[in-house]
């Protein structure tokens, strides 16, 4: 049996999605193959216009946006509404990320796509789900991050609920999303059933604090703001040295007293105090001022350095700039360049995942509005020229 040339080869997807949350759940899938239709209102979607910008392009849209092709359509029109229920024998998945009964009204809901290819799947992706007391409410990163615990589970002690440095909440809705549309897709091969795949920001985020969650089932407390160490265990956290900060993970007896050895502290691991991970711990502050005195008169680089030697888990701490220039990154080509003459010299990062019996699909760059609208209605639909003057000139494709 011949191998499709990438995993998701043949595969269609009609993606509805705009700003983040859904963008990146069809760029995964557009990472391994599959045709990525990006469906666009007349003015676009909402990150082509949000900065950073290089050159006119926006830096959010065109990394979220990767592999896709882009085709406005003005579903307020009936003849665009036509062209996408038209469309639905020929496609697997659709993608969407409205607020819940948004696409119902626009004529592109799961029971009017689903009686038009019963095999359909149809993933949507919100911040609540699709049903339940908060489903109407529209949801941002902050709003999720802030109803989901893990934002009053990040700072220190003294300290107010932080926001976790990315837009995580949308990644992951996203990467979730993927997840189940996949699930879904191996679901139809066993029954020939489409299905709805219902992605909900808060549910993948409460699924995420897999740590947060397992402690409040276990002891009914909630998880407590701890800075830069880990709530259960120690020394588990950032430390300073001479000219930064690097961070430890000992998780067990015998790497505190390996910890302990390199330092030159044996009398370490046998103090009272220090002799299992609970009461390391307890008694955090007074450990962390003998690792700190030990790595105070040393480089981040000396104390990489000695934590190597001895088989300690640690790592210095990096900017986004030294990740994805570090020779780790190179070597796994995380970034890949792409062929854009808007952007000279751009890379773009691609799915992290490896298959070592599917090949690795070159990373495309992000359309521009509209730029396949005419192809995909010929090669998809059978339209000739004269029809797609005729919808544009109707409004149907924008103007």
């Amino acid at each position: 049996m011949a191998q499709a040339p990438f995993l998701l080869s043949g595969l269609r997807v009609l993606d509805f999605t705009r700003v983040l949350s859904g963008p990146f759940c069809t760029a995964l899938l557009g990472d391994l193959g599959a045709e990525i239709i990006k469906i666009e209102p007349p003015h676009g979607d909402d990150y082509r216009a949000i900065g950073p910008m290089k050159n006119g392009e926006s830096a959010l849209f065109t990394v979220m946006n990767r592999n896709k092709k882009s085709i406005v359509l003005d579903l307020k029109q009936a003849a665009a509404l036509a062209l996408i229920h038209d469309m639905m024998p020929e496609v697997d998945i659709v993608v969407e990320n409205f607020r819940p009964g948004v696409a119902d009204k626009l004529g592109i809901g799961y029971a009017t796509l689903k009686a038009l290819n019963p095999r359909i799947i149809y993933t949507s992706i919100s911040g609540f789900g699709q049903d339940g007391p908060a489903a109407h409410r529209p949801a941002y990163d902050i709003v999720i991050q802030a109803m989901s615990g893990i934002m009053n589970a990040t700072g220190f002690p003294e300290g107010p609920p932080t926001l976790v440095g990315e837009a995580i909440t949308d990644v992951l809705s996203g990467l979730f999303g993927s997840w189940g549309t996949l699930a879904a897709l191996y679901g139809r091969q066993q029954t020939g059933q489409g299905t709805h795949v219902d992605t909900s920001m808060f549910d993948a985020t409460l699924a995420f604090t897999v740590t947060a969650v397992a402690r409040y089932l276990f002891t009914g407390r909630d998880a407590p703001r701890v800075g830069n160490r880990h709530p259960l265990s120690a020394p588990f956290g950032a430390f300073r040295a001479q000219d930064g900060y690097y961070v430890l993970a000992v998780l067990n007896n015998k790497l505190f007293a390996q910890l302990a050895n390199l330092m030159a502290e044996e009398g370490l691991a046998a103090d009272p105090r220090f002799t299992s991970d609970e009461l390391r711990s307890e008694n955090e502050p007074a450990l962390r001022a003998r690792i700190e005195a030990w790595s105070q008169n040393l480089s981040v680089e000396d104390v990489m350095q000695r934590l190597e030697a001895g088989a300690v888990p640690g790592a210095p701490i990096w900017n986004v700039r030294q990740a994805l220039e570090s020779e780790q990154s190179r070597y796994r080509e995380f970034l890949t360049p792409i062929d854009d003459s808007r952007l000279p010299g751009m890379q773009l990062p691609r799915q992290p995942i490896k298959f070592s019996a599917w090949p690795t699909q070159p990373t495309k760059r992000a359309p521009a509005l509209g730029e396949h609208t005419d192809a995909i209605l010929h090669d998809l639909l059978g339209l000739a020229a004269d029809r797609i003057q005729a919808l544009r000139e109707l409004g149907a494709l924008g103007r």
